[in-house]
């Protein structure tokens, strides 16, 4: 049986797959054209990740297929519930990248905390003759430890974030509408385990007590954080959003900045995908990464060994 990985697996993945008996083609084939090649090459199994959609016209048109994998969380590229319908298997990788998203966010947060999105740009520019200046620009951070986050959406990605800011010595404060508790366990380097439980509170109470926050929540219709949201937040409050663009509305994002009630923001995903707002951009109080919060070699090894042990359970 072939195997289409059409925005790439890793070779972890290609290894289990091909040692199980499978063809693996990794050719990127353009969106206009899968139908076409899907058929013509007999594939069985369509691999993706963000950048290719299977809509309901691929799965009428290709009779041929019977999975369909999404190597990562988020299946908003996917019509899920209508390839099931039609018989197929619909697959993703939900654990497999979130301590990869956990790490990212928390690599924006120190960043943020001691302005170093901001002076990794300015020392090239200025370190040799106005390094006074950016030692007193730069020089009222703030420390991560003894602070509180709160965590919109605490599914797997969210505990994970949760275990990082746990092993930061933060107070974590959490609010997810389909989870009353979670009991979370940090595994140390020499064996030795911590668990915390955390239960839940209402998203406003997040909101009101925490210093930092992140979402980690899947795309909706509305914002999850609107102008209403911001005004209940601390004031110098920390931002992060690595988990759907559209989640946080990125005007009254702005306008919190201006205002002060917002101190930093980390976005790693944005409304206009691949083209954020200029704004945004240009904007020094944002530290900016291109949708790459999966985006680590271990997490890519396992999304494509999760895969791979998927479709062999499948299909035998």
């Amino acid at each position: 049986m072939k195997v289409l990985a059409n925005d790439g697996v890793s070779q972890s993945g290609i290894d289990a797959l091909e040692k199980a008996g499978y063809e693996v083609i990794t050719t990127t084939v353009a969106q206009e054209q899968l139908i076409n090649y899907i058929n013509e090459k007999d594939i069985a199994v369509l691999l993706v990740r963000s950048a290719t959609t299977v809509r309901k016209d691929l799965i009428d048109a290709c009779p041929g297929l019977k999975i369909i994998g999404r190597g990562g969380v988020g299946m908003d590229n996917i019509d899920v519930e209508y390839a099931r319908e039609k018989g197929l298997s619909v697959i993703n990788t939900p654990a497999a990248s979130s301590h990869s998203v956990a790490e990212l966010v928390f690599g924006h947060f120190y960043g943020l905390a001691r302005f170093l999105h901001n002076s990794n740009r300015d020392m090239p520019l200025e370190g040799d003759s106005n390094f006074k200046g950016l030692k007193k620009a730069y020089a009222k951070g703030t420390e991560l430890k003894g602070k509180t986050l709160g965590v919109l959406g605490f599914g797997r990605i969210g505990q994970a974030t949760a275990k990082v800011a746990l092993g930061a010595g933060m107070k974590v404060v959490a609010f997810d509408p389909f989870l009353e508790n979670a009991n979370l366990e940090l595994d140390f380097f020499d064996g030795q385990k911590v668990n915390f439980d955390i239960k839940t509170i209402s998203k406003d109470d997040v909101l009101k007590q925490s210093d930092f926050v992140t979402l980690h929540v899947p795309a909706q219709d509305d914002y999850v954080i609107d102008e209403a949201e911001f005004n209940i937040m601390k004031d110098g409050v920390i931002i992060a959003n690595a988990a759907r663009g559209g989640v946080v509305n990125e005007i009254a994002l702005v306008k919190a900045i201006e205002s002060g009630k917002v101190a930093g923001a980390a976005l790693d995903v944005f409304e206009k995908e691949p083209k954020p707002e200029m704004q945004l951009l240009m904007n020094s109080a944002l530290s900016l990464t291109p949708h790459i919060g999966a985006a680590t070699n271990q997490a890519q090894d396992r999304i494509g060994t999760e895969l791979a042990t998927q479709i062999i359970s499948i299909l035998g």
